[in-house]
């Protein structure tokens, strides 16, 4: 542990030095970025790492929503960062085939190998295909659905009696992720109920807190210089060493699930949907000669996308609930008119295929949720080929490009004066149905050819496990409980969100104070 100290402290970067020498006292709110000989603005980035999120949409806010970063001299850290609707339009969808992951993205993401998320041209293609054609099948929705109330009924529900009725805090960001990890677990693995992740006792998994690992160092991956995080791989401590210790957790969890389902194939053929199996049938046929690590690839992918889509949502949607409870009353008067729920146990086994569709408030609410609070704030871009984005900013083959999701959310330009505002009101009609925004505007999803697949799928569920929470529960942030983004390229809640939960036909004035 002491080594480990000693040489992180060795190895904090020449230009924090120098940043702490000077004794830099920036404010976004009165200048921009300071451009310093060698180190370029990388103290101002170090020393605003900690919100990141904010600190870009600051940035962009002056800077007419394009921004150039200058990186220290020889660390190959220059970055065009941008949250400009034209500029998003024309890299995603506009002039898509010069905009792949790239080379840089490739190194970063070093954890994901060829799964669907990193690969690009023909590859990605062929994994597009293959899991398009899957998430349309005509069984998917009615296998989704079963497994996803399924999980709730047995697991949601139980856990959130058990904590009402002893009046408990939990950490709903970390019941959200079990759950939803257990849904995309038995939806794309099989996985069996024996080694679920949600149940009263939430037993320590090793594959939960080695994803939360992967998303941090990749985070740090983008704020250090490279020669900082390969030294530290290579001598094995820091973030990089978690990263190594959580690939490791992360392959056995996912070699295990595919022996089993090996084992239990049957040599007779049935034409039921079955996910693992046909992406076994497409890692054979794409990488014959290395068909397991792609296979490996392929799930981890796809596992990523189902935990923290909408997990991280959901708990971003219940925290801006507590705070905005006219919302939660116009939610759960939609809910007692369009669904006529009486208990929802039984509404989980019976309720007829399409009432989720009625919902258009509190779809309206979840859009909200995710245009303020994008479950992926980011994404990283690079030129095949020289070009000139709408926005007149000249970028150079091979270049880096962010692309900030989180901060398009916060510009007065693109939402209007009250964008900072939770108002489920901008996405429904003056007809009562829900209002159409371009995918570059509203980005949460992605847009273009890479628009995200599971979309439908992230909304199914997050009405299912919105819809049984609010209905029966009344749940209250605990006070003084600190919400703020984690360090990590995706939207986590640093410290969780701790609640306390009541049923809400139990609960009396005061009942969870």
């Amino acid at each position: 542990m002491a080594f480990d100290i000693v040489l992180e402290l060795v190895l904090i970067p020449l230009s924090l030095l120098i940043f702490l020498y000077f004794g830099v006292m920036w404010r976004c709110s009165t200048s921009l970025l300071t451009n310093w000989p060698l180190v370029g603005m990388l103290p101002s980035a170090l020393k605003n790492a900690h919100r990141v999120h904010d600190f870009a949409t600051c940035i962009l806010q002056k800077s007419h929503q394009t921004f150039q970063f200058i990186g220290p001299s020889l660390a190959n850290m220059n970055l065009l960062v941008t949250c400009d609707p034209d500029n998003i339009n024309y890299i995603l969808s506009k002039n898509f085939k010069n905009y792949p992951k790239g080379p840089e993205f490739s190194k970063i993401f070093d954890i994901l190998g060829e799964g669907m998320f990193s690969s690009d041209g023909p590859l990605w293609e062929a994994h597009h295909k293959i899991t398009m054609s899957l998430f349309s099948h005509a069984e998917f929705d009615q296998i989704l659905q079963m497994q996803a109330r399924g999980k709730v009924e047995k697991g949601l529900i139980s856990l959130l009696d058990h904590a009402s009725k002893r009046k408990i805090e939990v950490d709903l960001h970390d019941i959200f992720q079990r759950l939803n990890f257990d849904i995309i677990c038995s939806l794309l693995l099989d996985h069996g109920p024996q080694t679920q992740s949600l149940s009263l006792d939430l037993p320590h998994m090793p594959i939960h807190t080695g994803i939360v690992n992967v998303q941090e160092a990749v985070f740090y991956r983008h704020v250090f210089p490279e020669t900082i995080w390969k030294l530290q791989s290579w001598m094995g401590f820091g973030k990089e060493k978690s990263l190594s210790k959580a690939w490791e957790d992360i392959d056995e969890f996912i070699y295990q699930c595919i022996s089993r389902k090996r084992l239990s194939l049957s040599a007779a053929e049935d034409n039921k949907l079955d996910l693992l199996k046909a992406y076994m049938e497409f890692a054979y046929k794409e990488k014959p000669k290395n068909p397991e690590n792609f296979l490996r690839d392929t799930l981890f992918s796809l596992l990523l996308g189902g935990r923290d889509t909408t997990s991280i949502a959901l708990s971003w949607f219940f925290w801006l609930l507590s705070k905005n409870p006219l919302v939660e009353s116009k939610i759960l008067e939609e809910i007692k008119t369009n669904l006529h729920i009486k208990e929802v146990k039984s509404w989980m086994l019976f309720n007829k295929r399409g009432e989720l569709q009625k919902l258009v408030y509190l779809h309206g609410a979840l859009c909200e949720a995710l245009r303020l609070y994008p479950s992926l704030p980011l994404n990283h871009k690079s030129p095949a080929h020289p070009d000139i984005l709408p926005s007149g900013h000249r970028v150079e083959k091979d270049s880096k490009i962010i692309l900030c999701f989180y901060a398009m959310g916060r510009m007065e330009s693109i939402w209007g004066k009250d964008c900072l505002e939770f108002k489920p009101e901008r996405w429904i009609t003056e007809r009562g149905g829900l209002k159409h925004q371009p995918s570059h505007k509203f980005i949460a999803f992605n847009a273009g050819p890479r628009l995200c697949l599971g979309r439908e799928m992230a909304f199914t569920v997050m009405k299912i496990i919105a819809t049984t929470v609010i209905h029966d529960y009344t749940i209250q942030v605990v006070e003084n409980h600190p919400v703020v983004p984690s360090d990590s390229v995706v939207l986590d809640m640093k410290y969780g969100l701790k609640v306390r939960v009541c049923r809400r036909n139990a609960c009396m004035p005061g009942s969870l104070e």
